[in-house]
């Protein structure tokens, strides 16, 4: 349906089954240090936004609310949607200024796995975007809450090492990523468990996450279409 002053165009929340899942690293201690190192980022994946796109999306719920009642005047939702554009980014551009020191997320798959220049300009929301995502991380949307996790490694085992991590992953794990990483990496096992709604509880004594844990839902924009032709970054 096409935007008309009767059914104008709002965001929509996106739903999205957020998946915790643990992911375990063993193997020689020297490699399992080596992909703990390499595994290590920001967590931050650098996409071109559309910044008009991203107004656009802020200003429309207050111009055109589903009651159709204003809690804003015309004017002073076009400043306000300027204002959180500005603020978004504000953000986007410190994120991406601390990728080169900031190491706090233990698994970053964009450290691991890049997603190339050409998908990374198409922005977040194209499908080809989307589908590149797809292929090569198994997700369509970065991990959310990585984190690591208390090691359950016998101490005697000095030779040895392990790693253990835990993340949110929107709809889906990433068995592409991993599939990547354990031909990257052949002297490791990468033990990937996800936990679905319903299972059985572990026996390891890891605390699970709670369902208020999970990722905040998503707003979906108005998107362009993706391009036709061959993916790029493939």
């Amino acid at each position: 349906m096409s935007d008309s002053p009767e059914h104008p165009w709002q965001p929509r929340p996106v739903p999205v089954d957020w998946l915790w899942n643990t992911l375990e690293v063993g193997g020689p201690a020297e490699r399992v240090e080596a992909f703990r190192e390499a595994a290590a980022g920001s967590g931050v994946v650098p996409w071109v936004l559309d910044l008009v796109a991203l107004e656009e999306e802020f200003l429309l719920p207050m111009a055109g609310p589903q009651d159709g009642v204003r809690a804003i005047s015309l004017s002073g939702a076009k400043v306000l949607a300027r204002r959180l554009r500005d603020a978004a980014t504000a953000n986007h551009q410190a994120a991406l200024a601390r990728m080169g020191t900031d190491r706090s997320c233990p698994f970053d798959l964009h450290r691991l796995l890049p997603v190339p220049p050409g998908i990374l300009a198409l922005g977040p929301e194209e499908g080809e975007s989307k589908r590149w995502l797809r292929t090569h991380w198994g997700v369509t949307r970065p991990l959310r809450h990585v984190e690591l996790l208390p090691s359950t490694l016998d101490g005697r085992k000095r030779k040895m090492g392990q790693l253990r991590i835990g993340f949110w992953s929107a709809d889906w794990s990433p068995w592409a990523a991993i599939a990547r990483l354990r031909r990257a990496w052949p002297e490791l096992s990468l033990e990937l468990r996800p936990h679905y709604p319903g299972s059985r509880p572990e026996t390891d004594g890891e605390e699970r996450p709670t369902p208020t844990s999970q990722p905040a839902p998503e707003r979906k924009g108005r998107k362009r279409q993706a391009g036709t032709g061959a993916r790029r970054g493939a």
